[in-house]
């Protein structure tokens, strides 16, 4: 279907927006200019820490940290494959190899004991991926990095707003990347942040995004042009003042689908791990079978008959072609494969009325009798 009557996400953005992008085409500067540097202050603050550093988007600023941390040919990093697909793929564009590991299959966050189940003499760095939103156990991982001598990356893409034992995340590992694509809980359009305490690490990151250039031509390393612009910052600022109320919004959304779909037979609610904040950037339920009587494909496409959008946050990633053909793909995953089977995203986005809410669980009752 085309066209849905309910999407699974929507921006909210307006005139707030639209008056910093005035300012931008009046200023004449489109390129990494001022408002770059006050959404890095800005976003600095919110997350709590001392550097953001500015990107394109969250794939490259994924890339560039890797770079930025060493990783590079022989060198292992741990992902979760249930997770998008540029948290592996950015290893490979390393020429680094990306080493999978299971998931809780409650939280659906990448499994410490796992992790540790998979650490070599050749690894360097361990991603968590905040699914979700929801923080994953850092201390966890921190702990496994201090022992081992290695690097940990949030994937903070989705978890704008979340804190972790009164912390936010973004503040928890040696780094992190946020994404601002339009199904974040703000965006930018595309766009991304790397966040970090380390001054050096974030003096690499500014090297590496302009061409590794410490001054007007003189290229110093070799780097990319993963700068951001002038207009996705000047949305960015906008949209980081409207985060507060998304996220009330966005609670209200997770209560409302809680108390009307925890009585469903086979239709099981997200878990929240107790740590701290959820900003419910996804709202994925499990869809169990032998309980709910159809399966969740099926619950999909009836759910799609009433125009209402649901997906699959996500498909594997060592499942994928791409990694299959590099020989990846072959690795024992059992909760990763038992929830991708499962998982099935609701509509949550700030824009829902409550009317749209009840249509949504209503359909789903509806669907299972």
């Amino acid at each position: 279907m085309d066209e849905y009557k309910i999407c699974i996400g929507s921006h909210r953005v307006g005139d707030e927006e639209l008056e910093l992008l005035k300012e931008v085409v009046h200023s004449k500067w489109l390129t990494s200019g001022v408002q770059v540097e006050a959404f890095e202050k800005e976003f600095a603050e919110f997350a709590g820490v001392n550097h953001a550093v500015a990107m394109f988007n969250g794939t490259v600023a994924l890339h560039a940290l890797y770079v930025a941390m060493g990783v590079g040919p022989g060198i292992e990093v741990i992902v979760p494959s249930f997770t998008f697909i540029s948290t592996a793929t950015a290893v490979l564009y390393c020429g680094a190899a990306p080493v999978f590991a299971d998931i809780d299959p409650d939280t659906f966050n990448l499994d410490p004991a796992s992790a540790g189940e998979k650490i070599s003499s050749c690894t360097k760095v361990i991603v968590p991926v905040h699914y979700g939103g929801q923080a994953a156990d850092m201390d966890a991982f921190m702990k496994l990095a201090d022992e081992y001598g290695l690097n940990v990356i949030e994937d903070a893409a989705e978890s704008h707003g979340a804190t972790y034992k009164g912390k936010s995340s973004g503040s928890l590992g040696d780094a992190a990347i946020f994404s601002f694509t339009p199904t974040k809980n703000i965006t930018t359009g595309e766009g991304g942040m790397v966040t970090t305490n380390d001054g050096a690490l974030a003096d690499e990151l500014k090297l590496l995004r302009n061409h590794g250039q410490s001054a007007l031509y003189r290229h110093v390393r070799l780097g990319f042009n993963y700068r951001m612009t002038e207009m996705q910052a000047a949305i960015g600022r906008a949209q980081l003042k409207k985060l507060p109320a998304i996220l009330g919004r966005k609670k209200e959304i997770a209560q409302f689908y809680e108390e009307k779909l925890s009585p469903i037979p086979g239709i099981k609610p997200p878990v929240e791990s107790g740590f701290g904040i959820h900003p419910y950037m996804i709202y994925a339920v499990k869809v169990i079978e032998s309980e709910a009587g159809i399966s969740r494909d099926e619950l999909m496409s009836r759910m799609e008959e009433r125009g209402i959008q649901t997906r699959i946050y996500f498909p594997p990633a060592h499942t994928q072609p791409v990694f299959i053909e590099r020989g990846m793909g072959d690795v024992s995953l059992p909760v990763t494969e038992m929830v991708a089977g499962q998982v099935l995203c609701l509509p949550c986005h700030s824009k829902l009325t409550d009317a749209d809410l009840l249509e949504v669980t209503g359909a789903i009752e509806e669907a299972l009798g």
